[in-house]
């Protein structure tokens, strides 16, 4: 019976693990806001030819499991994008999600600070999900970086 006890005790806790461990993968919405504010700082430093070449290397500060940081000018023209870089010198303003919500045109419309809601594919699962980013305006510039909910 002991033998029982302590299998179910070691089982109950390789479970818990793997949950805490499956929960971790996905960043959270304070995570990307975090992220987004170093991005906007960075921009303002190191100006954002510089602050793109940071934001596009792989496994460095800008690269967190699903959060990457994005950049458009007030044209909607793709400044950085950590996750998709065949975007950048691209024209996104007309692009809508699959409900047609036009969320570079609310991206770039944000004065200051702002969540926008949205869907997105998924850099890990390549799934269209539901994605929240915050976004920072840096002059002429929105900064972002969003979490898959």
């Amino acid at each position: 019976m002991k033998f029982l006890g302590k299998m179910l005790f070691v089982a109950c806790f390789v479970f818990a693990a793997a949950g805490v461990a499956q929960a971790g993968e996905r960043a959270t919405p304070d995570e990307a806001k975090a992220m987004a504010e170093k991005a906007a700082k960075l921009i303002e430093t190191k100006g954002i030819d510089e602050a793109a070449k940071i934001f596009h290397a792989p496994g460095g500060d800008f690269h967190d499991r699903d959060l990457y940081v994005f950049v458009f000018n007030g044209e909607g023209v793709t400044m950085a994008h950590g996750a998709k870089k065949a975007l950048v010198g691209r024209n996104m303003m007309g692009l809508r999600d699959v409900d047609g919500k036009p969320m570079v045109k609310e991206m770039v419309s944000i004065s200051g600070t702002g969540w926008v809601d949205y869907k997105w594919q998924h850099p890990k699962t390549q799934k269209v999900e539901a994605k929240t980013s915050y976004i920072i305006k840096v002059g002429e510039f929105a900064v972002g970086v969003g979490a898959y909910k």
